[in-house]
């Protein structure tokens, strides 16, 4: 094949990058109950931030559809950590107000998200 040795020693170990062993299969004398446990009790956790990254791509463009009003009350509630009360004075409303607009616009995320569920 006119290559080095070198080179193939670097195939081999790179064609071991192609074996798969089933998430089932069994491996002896790990487990605490009858000593087998399966590969897949040793690999992969459930993140808890992957689900907010999920959440925050499905929620940015609903966040981009409501109005500017609306956008800047959600900043201020949710970012700015503001009172509602903090809040009317900026819009010139009272906090009832503020608190009927919140409720509203999430009520708005919140079928927007969940329609996405619905989907999927």
């Amino acid at each position: 094949m006119n290559i080095g040795e070198d080179e193939v020693v670097e195939a081999q170990i790179a064609s071991n990058g192609y074996n798969s062993s089933s998430l089932d299969a069994a491996l002896t004398g790990e487990g605490p109950e009858n000593g087998e446990s399966v590969l897949a009790d040793f690999i992969g956790v459930e993140e808890d931030g992957l689900r907010l990254v999920e959440d925050f791509h499905s929620l940015a463009p609903l966040m981009a559809e409501l109005s500017e009003r609306d956008r800047r009350i959600i900043h201020l509630r949710f970012v700015e950590e503001a009172t509602q009360a903090e809040i009317g004075e900026q819009l010139g409303c009272s906090q009832m107000h503020v608190s009927r607009l919140i409720k509203r616009i999430i009520a708005r995320l919140r079928e927007g998200m969940l329609g996405e569920l619905g989907c999927a």
